[in-house]
């Protein structure tokens, strides 16, 4: 059976397939809008908790210091989540308009690794807010860091516990203490059922999960003493100078940009917002793939005569706008 292909107006797209043949500078920005097409769930904003917690009020630093086990539990159920998801066609068709333009680079605000994952040339990637599968040290005098490791977990203790168990709790139970004595007992004895043990959703309150000792978290295998901590911007953190030195390099030189595309996100929170200005400042013209009309750089009237939006999916969208250039995926 044909798959039904997105449905972009022949105009919008027979006018920017002209303009993106013609192009050879192009930046992209890329946002959450992106990784929803793969299915993965995030927690941003009003109402992102995670078991109880505001998901903001664990990706601080201070929030690690008080408390590193159950930050690294959060960012372990992360990378776990990011790992079952599968980069989508645009992670690939994007990979691929990097390797046919040179003078293609892309600033990601997302941190879920699938660009890295769809083999997006790295020298071209620019990741602003970092990614939960780069880690560093947090001794003082040590220099620590690593990219890229996908392993899952990172270390045995913080693995996701499996079981299918429900506790029966007692009329007066009123702690919990009888539920999670009873769902730890269960997990540590092995099944008779043929049936794959599932996992169990962490992400949950009333799942009780692990107590893990500080000494079981991931260390540094340099110093072997600090801590590693994920590869995150946390709030209050400066951002990568690497990733803004490598995006002033580029729109820096005195050649015209010649396209800016938004991907998955509305690009209103600096410094992704003033990429977009300096972009068409430098001649560029500005094609947006997002779910809403309304969410565009500068709201429903951001866009200029010329520029373009396309409505919809993006992990259906960019590889069909892409296509004149990457060929079919």
């Amino acid at each position: 059976m044909a798959v039904a292909k997105p449905s972009i107006p022949l105009g919008d797209l027979e006018s920017f397939t002209v303009h993106l043949k013609s192009s050879t500078r192009i930046l992209a920005l890329l946002g959450a809008g992106l990784s929803a097409s793969s299915g993965l769930p995030t927690f941003r904003g009003a109402g992102g908790l995670w078991r109880c917690h505001d998901a903001i009020s664990l990706a601080t630093p201070e929030a690690f210091q008080d408390d590193p086990t159950l930050v690294w539990q959060f960012y372990s159920y992360r990378r776990h989540m990011a790992l079952q998801a599968k980069p989508n066609k645009a992670h690939f068709a994007l990979a691929e308009l990097a390797r046919k333009r040179k003078d293609f680079i892309t600033l990601s605000q997302n941190v879920d690794g699938l660009s890295q994952r769809a083999g997006h040339p790295s020298s071209q990637l620019q990741l602003i807010h970092g990614s939960l599968f780069d880690v560093r040290c947090t001794s003082f005098y040590c220099k620590y860091s690593s990219q890229n490791d996908f392993s899952d977990p990172i270390v045995p203790a913080l693995a996701i516990p499996k079981g299918g168990f429900q506790p029966e709790l007692a009329p007066d139970e009123k702690t919990g203490e009888q539920g999670a004595a009873s769902l730890y007992a269960a997990m540590e004895k092995p099944s008779a059922s043929t049936e794959p043990v599932k996992e169990l959703d962490i992400s949950d309150v009333n799942v009780p999960i692990p107590d893990v000792s500080v000494s079981d978290l991931p260390h540094c295998p340099k110093c072997k003493e600090g801590l590693l901590r994920p590869g995150v911007v946390w709030f209050g953190e400066m951002l990568p100078k690497e990733a803004l030195s490598a995006i002033q390099d580029f729109t820096n030189k005195p050649e015209k940009i010649d396209l800016i595309l938004v991907i998955g996100t509305s690009a209103k929170v600096y410094p992704a917002a003033g990429y977009v200005d300096i972009a068409r400042a430098k001649g560029a013209k500005v094609a947006v793939v997002n779910m809403d009309r309304a969410d565009t750089p500068g709201g429903k009237n951001g866009l200029a005569k010329g520029d373009w939006f396309f409505e919809g999916d993006a992990g259906e969208i960019v590889p069909e706008i892409l296509k004149s250039v990457i060929g079919e995926l």
